[in-house]
């Protein structure tokens, strides 16, 4: 015990501190070099490359590997491009940009139920990304009133879409039925009934 006590004696006589707090003082100063170091890179761990796990329903560069294929569905009006708005997991998230329609189920991250973009999905929506706004009222394909600027912006993301995604239909206008069109000719032609 002559040891111990001769050692605490002498941190008491060097320091002034009693041994509880200098061992309290010397812990804590261990403490703040291992954080302090922690926060730091070695040099050698500095040029290596970073570890990065990417999702395991991706490939290699990016795509959802769980998508399904795109099938090419042709000529479809807005309402009809509504219904691919990513609500139904068994349908393909569709898209379209100055009535080209992409179809953008490898990005269900970005367009699908929850997604950043997914005001986006199963619309036309050329105006909203040509004035980079996701105000509803410009998610639309009415490109009238911009600027060239604005369809400078527009050609870009379309050139994204055409690199990224594949074109499954075009947009046209909804078509009118068999009935509307002979209410039509009954106004456009009404019989004489009093002959």
């Amino acid at each position: 015990m002559g040891v111990y006590s001769t050692v605490m004696e002498a941190i008491t006589w060097y320091t002034g501190l009693s041994p509880t707090a200098f061992f309290t003082i010397l812990f804590m100063m261990a403490m703040v070099y291992r954080t302090v170091c922690g926060m730091f890179v070695s040099p050698e761990d500095y040029n290596k490359p970073p570890i990065v796990t990417a999702p395991s329903n991706l490939g290699l560069d990016g795509a959802n590997i769980d998508a399904p294929e795109p099938v090419q569905l042709g000529e479809m009006t807005e309402q009809e491009l509504r219904t691919y708005n990513g609500s139904d997991p068994n349908k393909p998230i569709l898209v379209s940009i100055r009535g080209q329609i992409y179809d953008v189920s490898a990005g269900r991250n970005f367009y699908g139920p929850g997604g950043p973009y997914a005001m986006f999905a199963g619309k036309e929506c050329s105006r909203a990304l040509a004035l980079l706004s996701f105000k509803p009222v410009d998610i639309n394909g009415n490109l009238e009133d911009l600027s060239e600027e604005d369809l400078v912006i527009l050609e870009d993301w379309e050139y994204k879409f055409i690199e990224k995604y594949v074109k499954v239909g075009q947009l046209v206008p909804e078509k009118s039925t068999q009935q509307n069109e002979f209410r039509g000719e009954i106004k456009d032609n009404p019989v004489d009934e009093c002959k």
